[in-house]
């Protein structure tokens, strides 16, 4: 098959699907983002008969954007631009969820301070706020007291963008120390690990320590949950466990798998080139990911 990989930089990430790709002589297109202009009428040239293109964009803006543009072109693309726009934008993301009667944390989302501030109340100490567009847990806030809310939404508040003027407030869950993440195609679970921190952020790319999860049949069940919420796809599924169960914080679309791939003995990039494989032979023209 010929693929197309959106990119605006080759991180380890990428480098691991590329090689997983080409040892089995697959043809790939990269195509930098950042390099490439879209025409709203064709394909640009050479680029017309991929059989699908996996977008591994950063910037999400591009994402969005570029994902549309082949779409347009009839062009398979993984992850589908509506699975984006859903994973891409955490209202969304937690409206999918609620609405498909998938467990996710309580969230409030205020548009002024005063507002906000009410919504913090309401949660108590602490609880959470976060931007609506944000990976990486960067700008993601643990509110502890009256102050350091008033504080913390006077500086988003002045902040340019218009999306620091969407509040966005969640509960403060209680997890042990970790939580879960698990990469699956199409609700079917590729391998999991944990993410272990004494932050509260348990998050790899703040350091935490990683380990493998064997998915139980509860957690198996919300993330086929979670993924036909959002439109399916390649797709990271956070998990955090309550004393009540699992709860879904997240659903990634642009999912990083380097250090999952580290943590298991499963081939990550290379059962994300089986089910593309199965995805163009059987023909599926709605090729709807989450990369």
């Amino acid at each position: 098959m010929k693929v197309g990989i959106l990119y605006s930089r080759i991180r380890k990430d990428e480098k691991l699907l590329l090689n997983a790709l080409r040892e089995r002589d697959h043809e790939v297109e990269k195509i930098d983002v950042r390099k490439q202009t879209f025409d709203i009428s064709e394909a640009p040239e050479g680029l017309g008969d991929l059989d699908v293109v996996v977008d591994r964009c950063l910037a999400t803006s591009r994402s969005l954007y570029a994902t549309q543009f082949f779409e347009a072109y009839g062009i398979p693309v993984v992850n589908s631009h509506e699975t984006a726009d859903i994973c891409a934008d955490k209202v969304k993301n937690s409206l999918a969820l609620e609405q498909a009667g998938v467990p996710t944390p309580a969230t409030k989302v205020a548009f002024t301070k005063e507002t906000a501030l009410e919504a913090i109340e309401a949660f108590g100490y602490p609880c959470v706020l976060k931007p609506v567009v944000g990976s990486w847990g960067r700008l993601m806030a643990k509110i502890d007291s009256p102050d350091a809310a008033e504080a913390i939404l006077e500086h988003k508040a002045t902040l340019g963008h218009y999306e620091h003027k969407i509040f966005y407030v969640q509960e403060f869950v209680e997890k042990p120390g970790r939580d879960i993440r698990v990469v699956a195609t199409d609700g079917e679970p590729i391998a999991a690990m944990v993410r272990s921190s004494d932050h509260w952020i348990t998050n790899a790319a703040k350091g935490a320590e990683t380990d493998v999860f064997e998915v139980d049949d509860e957690a198996r069940e919300l993330v086929e949950n979670a993924s036909d919420a959002v439109g399916g796809g390649l797709l990271g599924i956070d998990l955090m466990e309550t004393e009540d169960g699992y709860t879904v914080h997240e659903v990634n679309h642009t999912v990083e798998f380097k250090a999952l791939d580290g943590a298991v003995e499963t081939d990550v990039a290379g059962a994300v080139v089986d089910w593309l494989e199965a995805k163009v032979v059987a023909g599926d023209d709605q090729v709807e990911v989450s990369a």
